[in-house]
């Protein structure tokens, strides 16, 4: 029996990628509910926010005097002498199917999450300041799947779960240099844990030995990114925008753990746990990522943009300086957001459309494939208050990534965001007469 554990403490140790792109699922829970979630640093939000998620994301050359900018530091500049506070929640409805020994099977949840709260004040007429606290990543999957132990006639079963992730506070600068030449930098304070827990049996009696292994990493470090943009007047109603953001590769600093126990199947001790490693400094690697966009605007009526970018995820490292067996990504998207008429006083026509259409190469490998996510988004913001400065905004996104083919697993989502934004006018100078 020795030489069994010994086999399946050596499994316990090995890389989750195969796991994750073709095992068996059992439940899980959290958003987003991903088996991919255990790769890497886990699944990535988007960074824009529930306007930019009814277009596509589209907003990297983009901007408007009603919403905040949160995916290029550069446009906070586009900002008018308004104060603006947004909150923004995501939930996201998910079906996920694979076939499994000649069977589909598939599993579906619902869940969702504080996308994001973001304070916008001017410092003056060229320059504005913002911060804001949003989800970067998250860690949720639990999966189960079943082998035979060499040499042996038993069966090893083996579960692996994930909880966790990253989230950001950032600071962000954006300054007009010039009448069209915008420029700005974000510094953000990343921080977070993910844990991640395997454990494995010898399917042989009740008596069973259980070989549980524990991964707890505790992530804190700054990382950057600059943005860009120029906005070339066509003529009095047309204007072009382009923008671009660039974050380097750079490394985050953590603290590891990874502990081995053994126990009965209730849970009691067998003996006492193998600690490998208790909060030792390490660092991961996050890779370089670059993102570019272009759009034409009329006024305030009509806006078509194309965004794409581009992550690097080849570069990535974890904390154990090993190679995540992730491959670079790809974004391309394109969006477009009309309001009928903006300075119309008829309510309806200050209510703005959006739609968009978005396609990802993910760095996920599936038995060497690269998989993709396409999805189309439709959104609504609808104005309120004084002056009508104030929307509240609701987007809808529909899409699907991977495919059955052979192991490979399918996730078909609906997304839903709901964004408010508030605009008020604060350090006035107050006039007496």
């Amino acid at each position: 029996m020795l030489r069994i554990y010994k086999r399946i403490r050596q499994t316990l140790t090995h890389s989750l990628l195969a796991i994750a792109a073709t095992s068996p699922m059992v439940l899980a829970q959290g958003l987003g509910n991903s088996p991919y979630s255990a790769l890497g640093i886990g699944e990535l939000y988007s960074q824009g926010n529930v306007t930019n998620m009814g277009m596509g994301d589209v907003g990297v050359s983009n901007a408007s005097s009603f919403y905040l900018n949160l995916q290029n530091p550069a446009l906070l500049a586009r900002r008018t002498r308004f104060t603006v506070f947004e909150v923004g929640l995501i939930g996201q409805s998910k079906t996920i199917s694979q076939n499994i020994s000649n069977s589909l099977k598939s599993q579906s949840n619902f869940a969702g999450n504080l996308g994001y709260l973001a304070l916008s004040v001017p410092a003056n007429s060229r320059w504005n300041i913002a911060l804001s606290l949003r989800p970067y990543t998250y860690v949720n999957y639990n999966i189960r799947k079943y082998e035979p132990v060499p040499g042996t006639p038993y069966t090893a079963q083996y579960n692996y779960t994930g909880r966790g992730g990253l989230n950001k506070v950032t600071l962000a600068n954006g300054v007009r240099i010039t009448k069209n030449i915008y420029a700005g930098v974000e510094a953000s304070f990343l921080f977070g844990n993910i844990t991640n827990s395997s454990d494995a049996r010898a399917i042989v009696s009740t008596t069973d030995i259980l070989v549980t292994h524990l991964n707890r990493t505790n992530y804190s470090d700054i990382v950057m990114k600059l943005g860009a943009a120029w906005r070339p007047k066509l003529n009095d109603t047309w204007t072009l925008n382009f923008g671009g953001t660039f974050e380097p590769k750079q490394n985050v600093k953590a603290t590891q753990t990874n502990i081995y126990q053994q126990t009965s199947l209730s849970g009691q001790a067998i003996a006492a746990p193998d600690t490998l490693q208790l909060n030792s400094n390490a660092q991961a690697t996050l890779p370089q990522q670059m993102h570019f966009g272009a759009s034409i605007e009329k006024g305030n009526t009509l806006l078509i943009g194309v965004d794409v970018g581009f992550q690097k995820w080849s570069q990535y490292r974890t904390t154990d300086n090993k190679a995540g067996n992730l491959a670079d990504g790809m974004t391309v998207a394109a969006g477009l957001e009309y309001t009928p008429k903006p300075n119309s006083n008829r309510y309806r026509d200050l209510i703005t459309y959006r739609a968009g259409f978005q396609y990802n190469k993910l760095p996920y490998l599936a038995n060497g494939v690269q998989l993709n996510d396409i999805n189309g988004s439709i959104g609504a913001s609808i104005p309120l208050g004084a002056y009508f400065v104030n929307h509240v905004t609701l987007s809808l996104v529909g899409g699907q990534r991977g495919v059955l083919s052979g192991t490979q697993i399918k996730e078909q989502y609906v997304r839903i965001g709901l964004g408010f934004s508030l605009n008020d006018w604060w350090f006035r100078k107050q006039v007496v007469d």
